[in-house]
């Protein structure tokens, strides 16, 4: 299955805190959590090797080992190149980036066997390493694809820049980057832009911003966010955070976020946020509160 803008999922469902770096679902929550997803459609699924310090990929792969039906029925992405220091990983003496074709190549193997799986359906580089070398990364993601062992291939966290440098040497599905109301740069810094230019699909990880904007604070902006979410949420007769997921989605450029909870009724809630659609002085509303001001 291709990862288009016409057929992905309306939301990817983040794994990261699925496991130990967050509710450790077991094997028959696991199965439980996908199979209540796909249920409602949402048959992206985002990895990536580090997770868990290294352990969601396999617990999540458990479940594929005994379900094989699934396995062709959903998308799974998974990303590389932060080499975390970990007892599951020795030989790293410092937390560092590596981009080498070697690291792509052992990782994508290393994430195969985890995941019970013989293909990835996208890639992703997972931070810019400042000492990639482009060239070489194009070679890899070619000799990958010919193997049958991913299908697609993306970024996450690349500017503007890098993305253009590496998608001239070989195609990029998607550059999965931070969006939320309280970080905004992709709407200024060229990132969005480009992903219309080029119609690559851009999905936001921490959608929510972390969620600072369901907290007590006494931030003016905060409260101003809080304040206009409230009005918003009761005009269209939803939660805050369905309004935040309508906001994201009313960009032209089709992002996608990323769900990082493991709460299957907080999918759902998300499901039905799908509904909700938002003028533009609404999103504007939305805007001018995180700004703080009118806008100029």
């Amino acid at each position: 299955m291709e990862f288009t803008k016409d057929n992905i999922s309306p939301y990817i469902i983040g794994t990261m805190r699925l496991g130990t770096w967050g509710s450790n679902l077991s094997t028959a929550e696991y199965e439980r959590f996908i199979e209540g997803c796909m249920e409602l459609d949402l048959i992206d699924f985002d990895h990536a090797d580090i997770y868990g310090h290294y352990t969601t990929e396999e617990d999540f792969g458990k479940v594929l080992k005994t379900r094989k039906d699934l396995r062709s029925k959903m998308r799974i992405t998974t990303k590389c190149g932060i080499k975390l220091i970990s007892e599951n990983r020795p030989e790293h003496r410092i937390k560092s980036y590596d981009l080498s074709a070697s690291h792509i190549e052992a990782s994508v193997n290393k994430s195969l066997a985890s995941l019970h799986t013989d293909y990835l359906d996208v890639l992703l580089l997972h931070r810019p390493d400042y000492l990639f070398n482009p060239y070489e990364i194009a070679e890899v993601f070619i000799k990958l694809k010919k193997e049958g062992k991913v299908l697609a291939f993306g970024v996450s966290n690349f500017s503007p820049s890098q993305f253009d440098l590496l998608h001239s040497l070989t195609p990029l599905v998607t550059n999965q980057i931070e969006i939320s109301l309280l970080h905004r740069n992709a709407f200024e810094d060229g990132t969005l832009n480009q992903c219309q230019r080029l119609k690559v699909v851009p999905s936001a990880w921490s959608p929510l911003g972390g969620g600072e904007l369901f907290k007590n604070s006494t931030d003016s902006k905060i409260k101003g966010i809080q304040k206009v979410l409230a009005q918003l949420a009761e005009k269209h007769e939803a939660t805050s955070d369905q309004i935040l997921y309508a906001w994201l989605r009313k960009h032209p450029a089709g992002i996608i976020p990323v769900l990082g909870t493991s709460k299957i009724e907080r999918i759902q809630a998300a499901h039905q946020a799908l509904k909700i659609q938002l003028t533009h002085e609404e999103w504007y509303m939305l805007w001018e509160a995180a700004l703080g001001r009118e806008i100029d």
